[in-house]
């Protein structure tokens, strides 16, 4: 594992490194992306939704940065995940010699919330020499607060006004600190800054230096200390040690591997361990048009990831994670921490999303300070889209509720006796516009795949009252859930269009009902189903990728246009296979394999020439690339007929002739 495609760019590229130019790292509590030109433009501290040091990824001016590099000009870069580990690796190659920049975040305890956090730079060489440049820069509070710089001989202290943090930088011998100086950041009224470090390092074949950055809260910065080069190298083995034992409880043994793997350990990284809670993405502000104003923060955690990311969990062996992700949410159900559930116009009992303690204040604000990416604005923080109703998320925790609990990961008593309230609720509630999966903001409308969501909740609820014989109004659940069904197959088909369409009285087609097969509310043989495919295939579908919707035929309120999106083409994939069109489906996965990064790692959508666009990377895509996998895998034994050991079919051909 990490030893694929590898990363190839020039010196010389504009100033913001494309999307997909970047490496994850994380300590499971946060992380920072590192640039294949070996610049970390994104860390928040000490939580993934805590405010920026470094986001030169969203202005490179004023939004700081730490830098590694070559000197000179005339190099190329590449890079890689150091094998079965989130340790990353970036090549510098040139004629006078070969240099890799190792990062990491030590992992210490992950289960117990911390406010400091350390990122490790080891600089080697490995043939020749190379002279290396090195910027050290923060810009914390997202710009918006300046710091002081305390420079000593054994490294330096950053100390941001008004309280905000500090951030220590411990040296590593030979690193050549000693030519290390100050040098003024940008000041103005576009933005506060202070003070930097910059230097310079020869180093020849088998040298090592390092840097530590330590972020800490204000007031408590570690005091900056000459590091050895074995505590270096006592931390970069520990941390390999804990993510190969991690990946090594994966029980797949699927034909993909190498990318469900990746998409494991992603979706690791993006995990706050002290609560068990992903978040939909490490980044805020990132666009899905270059340009554009869609640009949102994806730094908490919706409901609607719960019955993703349960059935990827429990289908790769990670049942402790899966349990720690119901317990969240049973927290979030238990607590009821949405509006009042009597407002006829409130979101309900739960919000679609929550911070990744719990914490629900997901209050938005433009940073209009910030430039955006390559001039995306305005750059969002919190999201406006939390206190909206979205009826689907209901369904979407029942089914992993109910798919937990099929594993042995059962309710306590007080979270099914709220779980039972809520469900009361939905019934009282399911008939009645919502905003939809989507959360765009033009109006709420009677969508179809709330519907489809709400018929999954009361399906699962019954499976959960018959099946624990718990306590409940499962009677009254199935008249419910017989109700949205009548009503889905009435107001949700569209006679012309021969498909369910995306709202009640609209021929908008909606990459979101691919959902509808997948959750059992109707079957693969279908011909509405069948009919429904077809059209999407006709106007969703562009050479693989899929399209969410037409923003054109269904105005979402905001300017512009957008990519695919990778989510909806897993989901595509799924439904495919499903549809007995094995072939299709595998051809499908593996083109979309083509549009990851040279990491394996996916954002959110895909542009018109193949770039990553949005918040990256996403755990939506990543769940569902590991749950497309996992069923065409099974689809795909169950075709040839020649099962082995571990489910896994017997040497031969599958349907495709490939192997």
């Amino acid at each position: 594992m990490g030893h694929g495609t590898t990363a190839y760019r020039t010196t010389g590229d504009s100033d913001y490194p494309p999307i997909s130019e970047h490496g994850l790292i994380g300590d499971l509590q946060t992380a920072a992306l590192v640039t294949t030109d070996g610049e970390i433009d994104w860390f928040c501290s000490p939580r993934f939704d805590s405010s920026s040091l470094f986001a030169s990824l969203l202005d490179r001016r004023r939004g700081g940065r730490c830098a590694i590099a070559p000197a000179e000009p005339g190099y190329v870069t590449r890079q890689l995940y150091f094998p079965d580990s989130a340790i990353l690796i970036t090549r510098f190659m040139s004629d006078a010699g070969v240099g890799e920049l190792v990062d990491f975040m030590p992992v210490a305890d992950p289960s117990r919330p911390s406010d400091t956090h350390r990122i490790v730079r080891l600089l080697r060489v490995v043939r020749g020499e190379m002279h290396f440049a090195f910027e050290c820069q923060p810009s914390f509070d997202y710009g918006r607060a300046g710091h002081t710089l305390h420079l000593t001989d054994d490294g330096a202290v950053f100390e941001a006004d008004g309280g905000v943090g500090a951030l220590t930088l411990h040296p590593a011998r030979m690193l050549g600190w000693e030519e290390a100086e100050r040098f003024h950041g940008p000041r103005g009224p576009e933005g506060p800054a202070g003070d930097g470090v910059r230097g310079a390092a020869t180093l020849h074949q088998g040298q090592i230096g390092a840097i530590m950055l330590e972020a800490a809260p204000a007031g408590q910065p570690a005091h900056p200390r000459r590091l050895t080069r074995e505590e270096i190298l006592t931390l970069l083995d520990e941390t390999a040690a804990f993510w190969r034992g991690w990946l090594d409880a994966s029980t797949y043994r699927g034909r993909w591997g190498e990318q469900v793997r990746r998409s494991a350990m992603a979706l690791k990284l993006m995990t706050y361990a002290p609560s068990g809670a992903l978040v939909a993405a490490p980044t805020a502000g990132l666009p899905e048009q270059v340009g554009g104003e869609r640009n949102w923060d994806y730094r908490f955690t919706w409901i609607r990831d719960a019955s993703f990311s349960v059935y990827a969990l429990l289908g790769l062996g990670y049942v402790e994670e899966a349990r720690s992700f119901v317990g969240w949410l049973a927290d979030r159900v238990q607590e009821g921490t949405g509006d009042d559930p009597d407002s006829p116009n409130g979101a309900g009992p739960l919000k679609i999303m929550y911070r990744v303690d719990g914490s629900s204040d997901l209050r938005e604000e433009t940073l209009d300070h910030l430039a955006g990416y390559r001039g995306s604005r305005p750059v969002r923080i919190g999201n406006g889209a939390a206190d909206q109703l979205q009826l689907d998320i209901y369904g979407e925790a029942l089914d992993s509720i109910d798919l937990a609990d099929q594993a042995g990961v059962e309710l306590g008593h007080a979270a099914w006796t709220r779980l039972v309230d809520l469900l009361d609720w939905l019934c009282d509630h399911w008939d009645q516009r919502d905003d939809g999966i989507w959360e765009t903001r033009g109006g709420q409308e009677n969508f179809v795949y709330g519907r489809v969501n709400s018929w999954t909740a009361f399906d699962r609820a019954v499976r959960l009252a018959t099946r624990r014989s718990r306590p409940g109004h499962p009677e009254r659940w199935r008249i419910e859930r017989d109700r949205v069904y009548a009503q889905v197959m009435k107001d949700g088909w569209n006679a012309k269009r021969q498909a369910f369409v995306q709202h009640y009285g609209s021929d908008v087609l909606d990459a979101a009902l691919l959902r509808t097969v997948q959750v059992g509310m109707v079957s693969p043989d279908d011909p509405q189903w069948r009919s429904t495919l077809d059209a999407m295939d006709a106007e969703l579908v562009s050479d693989s990728l899929v399209y969410r919707y037409n923003p054109e035929a269904s105005p979402d309120g905001l300017r512009g246009s957008e990519g695919t999106f990778s989510l909806c083409t897993f989901w595509y994939v799924d439904a495919l296979a499903r549809s007995g069109r094995l072939s299709e489906a595998r051809l499908i996965f593996e083109k979309m394999g083509t549009y990851a990064n040279h990491l394996g790692l996916y954002s959110e959508e895909i542009g018109l020439t193949g770039e990553q666009l949005g918040n990256f990377p996403q755990a939506f895509t990543h769940l569902a690339h590991v749950n497309a996998a996992l069923h065409l895998d099974a689809r795909l034994d169950e075709a040839a007929g020649r099962r082995g050991p571990n489910g896994r079919s017997q040497p031969g051909h599958t349907l495709t002739g490939v192997r």
